[in-house]
């Protein structure tokens, strides 16, 4: 208990401290900050990683964001407006809905809620998820997400995050009206809700801290969690995603002073090991490379 509150006291410090500068000076639109240098620099990473390919045939879909200065947004991204299957993904969709409802005061945070939320986020228990979603209400998190607020499932631009079915053997009971997916995503509108998670715009400061106190600690050692291995001392706040060929993970990954989003969304036997392989060449885009005392610098092509 002490642990997390001291995590939310934190987290609460610089969530306001971010509200509070946005007050003079709002955060941008996340697709007004392409960022042409950031742009060529994932793609060749991705072509040095061998996934031209995927990328060409829409079987990798990619959104990188750097918000060290989170007034400053710096957005890459392949494929970063097609819809796919998100297998669990989208439950972060859920998260969201709990917590507007919560602000809203048609719920109530207690320890039971927090305890599902988390099992929810940090081991993708669907049991929780269901459970959630139906206390949430399937109707209004689709209204959620279509809301003017959020626009995190957009029609104008081709979709977005969608839950449309029960994490359990129920049918699916509202499948996306452009795609007819179940559970589906695109990188970008996933990347949005990490950013307006980040700098406060889903919910009011103390919410936010509870949400992204949910996202940290993975419990699940795969995809971006595995990769970062090769990165000790990031901290990662993450929902991923897999059933069958689909594979998908998303982040903020802090390290040191420099924080980012990334989000892969993969159509492959083989997403998985995409997505593992690719996280830490990603990574040192944005975070500058230490120097090895012996062996030089440690380049992502070694990895």
């Amino acid at each position: 208990m002490r642990l997390h509150a001291t995590f939310l006291s934190l987290a609460m410090f610089f969530v306001t401290h971010f509200a509070a500068a946005g007050q003079s000076k709002d955060f941008p639109p996340l697709r007004k900050s392409a960022d042409p240098g950031l742009q060529r620099a994932l793609e060749h990473r991705l072509a040095d990683l061998g996934l031209s390919k995927a990328v060409a045939d829409k079987r990798l879909s990619v959104a990188l964001v750097d918000i060290t200065n989170p007034h400053k947004p710096r957005l890459a991204a392949v494929n970063g407006d097609q819809m796919k299957y998100a297998a669990s993904l989208p439950k972060i969709a859920i998260l969201l809905g709990a917590f507007v409802e919560i602000e809203d005061g048609e719920m109530t945070l207690d320890d039971g809620t927090r305890q599902s939320l988390t099992q929810m986020v940090r081991k993708s228990s669907n049991r929780e998820a269901t459970r959630m979603l139906n206390k949430v209400g399937k109707k209004r998190l689709l209204q959620i997400l279509q809301s003017p607020r959020y626009k995190l499932y957009d029609a104008a631009n081709n979709g977005g995050i969608w839950v449309g079915k029960e994490y359990s053997g129920a049918p699916a009971y509202e499948r996306d009206p452009l795609h007819h997916l179940s559970h589906g995503a695109t990188a970008i509108q996933t990347a949005r809700f990490y950013y307006l998670l980040e700098t406060g715009q889903l919910v009011n400061p103390k919410l936010t801290a509870e949400m992204k106190q949910m996202l940290s600690h993975p419990a699940i050692n795969h995809k971006f969690v595995k990769g970062l291995k090769d990165r000790p001392g990031v901290k990662i706040y993450r929902k991923s995603g897999t059933w069958s060929r689909w594979h998908a993970d998303s982040a903020i990954v802090e390290d040191g002073k420099y924080k980012f989003i990334v989000v892969a969304l993969a159509e492959s036997p083989k997403g998985g090991s995409w997505l593992s392989n690719m996280i830490t060449p990603l990574h040192d885009l944005i975070v500058p490379v230490k120097v090895a005392a012996v062996t030089g610098p440690k380049t992502a092509s070694s990895n």
